[in-house]
């Protein structure tokens, strides 16, 4: 697998994860609720490190688009 293909394939299951995150963070709400305090502060849960992976691959998935295309943030 080339560099590129390989950047391509951890770019989509990055992808991947973050829509199934999206999809547990839905049901979690719909059926808990979800405070601001919750979001932002919540030490427990789903929620506890939630906002900080999802970030983390977010910024990731950014990164490789830029590899993949050869430009710079």
């Amino acid at each position: 697998m080339s560099d590129i293909a390989a950047l391509k394939s951890e770019k989509q299951e990055l992808i991947d994860k973050m829509l199934e995150m999206q999809k547990q963070f839905i049901d979690y709400e719909h059926k808990h609720g979800v405070s601001g305090k919750d979001y932002w502060a919540s030490t427990e849960g789903l929620l506890a490190d939630y906002r900080q992976e999802y970030l983390d691959m977010a910024n990731r998935v950014v990164d490789i688009a830029h590899e993949i295309v050869g430009s710079v943030r």
